[in-house]
């Protein structure tokens, strides 16, 4: 944060914290909102989906009746085992008191404390590859969702065609710089839209139904599987890689579920999503065995001429919907990420005072920036895209269906239920992982790499802050002793009081040590500040804190926050003083000692190889100062450097 805000409430607390339980009023306006925000990604999948699924199953030519009647049958039971069954019937039910995700996940499992080489450490790696491959898929679907909705401009100006890539590098350069603002600031327009989207969709497909009502005997699933068994493994798998696509953005149903609560999320979803959905990608379907030429762009050839213009600006603002969708879930991804020490502390800008959900993270903003106008630059057309969509997508849903079944087990579920029910779903997403796995090189190793440096990054600052750890163990001298040392020998008393922040709930932390040390003098009034973060998406503020009277003039003082908050030492500090735990005066006149650490990587300790601790330090030395990461006024704070080796 740049600058620190006022002290939290509880209004500060995350929407999924006061109003998603089952009491919120389940009204039109929390719809729309859910249509916005978490139906943009799957609902601009029309764009290109059946369009590369026919393309797959008839590389040579115009598809013939029987491809496209299958591609439409394996779109519509991808939508209801992978998207209805699956995330809005199972998943949505792994929640972590209301917050959903990857993260959400891992924090329910206990798993950011697991012990290297333990079963629960293997569980740790593969949650965070999870939430690693949320950022491969945030970097690809602006630009495929972009670029598909420009390339209407070819259907009727093919003269157009070189202006394509232009014109979505200049639509994603501004959506990225708009971002600084909010996504309050283009938020307001999101449902409104997408509900417009949504009802166009389904009448284009009404529409294209009527001229051939026959691609309604796509509803038999045995059209899907026998297209797929007949025209052979290469094919079939193409098809199913493609077809996959339509189903990407599902997972955003279990990411937002904490914003608008499991209830909103599956009434918008069964009520229109879904069935305008369908609907349109029969009506392509439709067109395709009324004119096999269409395969070119079947979703603006369902439109008649004169709406073809109208159709691209819908189309582009949709997609800059559902791009937006993405960015702010990578954010809070990574908010979370930081929470729960799986990144180092970054720069976290509130852009509503009213909302904690709200936030932009600068350096995350445009590094997302620089790999999605890479695709772009890279790939140069949707077509090429789709090579590189849908791997990440499919081995995240994978994932995820893996630890709903891990949560189902710890919430008492028996194996031959979850073997039955979660080993059915991974299954299909195995398959679906299968198809997109011949893509690798086509274009999936884009977003993979993506991934793992992402992923890497991660373990490294998790390891290293282990090793880091170790190492202030080895330094910080332990309370008896140095109560005794300052007994022994009285250091001179300051006057006001002195706040020193430790990563450790016990002993004496290196900046306090190192104060005494060379000062030889000591405030009158001391708290030692530990800030914890809890796997849970929230804490009230009547449980924020914890004292502990080490003497008369020292408290040690552990504050708790959930992952889905963010903390701040005044806000914490005032809440032990409200609550009586801690006398008024030890917050008065208060200067905030931190430390400033330079590590320095030692090849002869154990830990992590010379270059790999490089890496850390490097990290560590460039995270957010601690006291602008807890919202300490830079007024108050004093800055005690420490070299540490690891």
């Amino acid at each position: 944060m740049s600058q620190p805000s006022a002290p939290a409430s509880d209004a500060d607390e995350p929407a999924s914290a006061r109003e998603t339980g089952p009491g919120r009023r389940l009204g039109a306006g929390l719809l729309i909102a859910t249509l916005g925000v978490v139906y943009g990604d799957i609902g601009t999948s029309p764009l290109y989906a059946l369009k590369e699924a026919v393309r797959a199953a008839s590389p040579g030519g115009h598809p013939p009746p029987v491809a496209v009647t299958g591609a439409v049958s394996l779109i519509l039971w991808a939508l209801i085992l992978v998207v209805s069954l699956k995330y809005a019937v199972l998943i949505l039910r792994a929640d972590n008191r209301g917050e959903g995700g990857i993260v959400a996940m891992l924090a329910l499992l206990g798993a950011r404390h697991a012990k290297a080489g333990s079963r629960q450490a293997l569980l740790l790696i593969v949650g965070l590859v999870g939430a690693a491959l949320l950022y491969g898929d945030g970097a690809i679907t602006p630009a495929i969702s972009v670029l598909s909705a420009v390339e209407g401009l070819r259907v009727d100006a093919p003269a157009l065609d070189r202006f394509i890539v232009p014109i979505a590098l200049v639509i994603l350069i501004g959506l990225f710089l708009v971002q600084r603002r909010g996504a309050a600031f283009i938020g307001k327009i999101f449902g409104p839209v997408m509900l417009v989207w949504f009802l166009v969709l389904a009448a284009l497909g009404l529409g294209g139904i009527v001229q051939a009502p026959q691609i309604l005997s796509a509803i038999n699933p045995l059209r899907a599987v026998e297209f797929t068994a007949h025209a052979g493994l290469h094919v079939g798998f193409a098809m199913l890689g493609a077809a996959f696509l339509a189903v990407t953005g599902g997972e955003a149903m279990y990411a937002d579920l904490g914003h608008f609560g499991a209830r909103a999320i599956r009434v918008a979803w069964f009520a229109l999503v879904l069935p305008a959905l369908v609907i349109h990608y029969f009506g392509q379907g439709a067109i395709l065995l009324v004119d096999p030429s269409a395969a070119e762009n079947p979703f603006y050839r369902l439109a008649p001429d004169l709406l073809h213009y109208p159709l691209i600006a819908l189309a582009t603002l949709a997609a800059v919907i559902a791009s937006q969708a993405v960015i702010s879930g990578v954010f809070s991804l990574t908010r979370q990420s930081i929470q729960l020490g799986f990144l180092p502390p970054l720069r976290i800008v509130h852009t509503a005072p009213d909302e904690s959900g709200q936030i932009y993270v600068p350096l995350v903003n445009w590094l997302l920036a620089a790999a999605t106008l890479a695709a772009v630059l890279i790939f140069r057309s949707s077509d090429a895209l789709a090579g590189a969509y849908g791997i990440a997508v499919s081995l995240l849903m994978a994932i995820t269906t893996l630890l709903a079944g891990l949560i189902a087990r710890k919430w008492g579920f028996g194996w031959p239920i979850v073997l039955a029910v979660n080993g059915f779903f991974l299954v299909i997403d195995l398959i679906f992982l299968s198809a997109n796995s011949v893509k690798l090189l086509e274009g999936g190793w884009f977003p993979l790499l993506l991934a793992g440096v992402i992923a890497f990054l991660m373990l490294t600052w998790l390891k290293g802050n282990a090793c880091l750890e170790q190492a202030r163990m080895g330094l910080r001298p332990p309370e008896a002793r140095f109560l005794d040392d300052l007994r022994r020998d009285a250091p001179t008393t300051l006057p006001g009081s002195a706040a020193f922040l430790s990563s450790a709930t016990e002993g004496i932390p290196l900046p306090m040590m190192r104060f005494v040390e060379r000062l030889r003098a000591l405030h009158a009034r001391v708290v030692i500040v530990t800030a914890l973060f809890e796997e849970t998406p929230t804490v009230p503020r009547a449980e924020r804190a914890r004292v502990t009277e080490i003497t008369p003039d020292i408290r040690r003082v552990v504050l708790r926050y959930g992952f889905m908050q963010s903390a701040s030492i005044p806000e914490g500090l005032d809440c032990a003083v409200h609550a009586g735990l801690l006398p008024k005066e030890f917050t008065e006149d208060l200067t905030v000692f931190v430390g400033h650490e330079t590590i320095i990587p030692v090849s002869d300790r154990r830990g992590m190889s010379d270059w790999r601790e490089a890496v850390f330090a490097v990290m560590q030395n460039n995270a957010e100062r601690t006291g602008a990461h807890f919202c300490v006024p830079a007024r108050q704070v004093i800055e005690i450097g420490t070299e540490i080796e690891i």
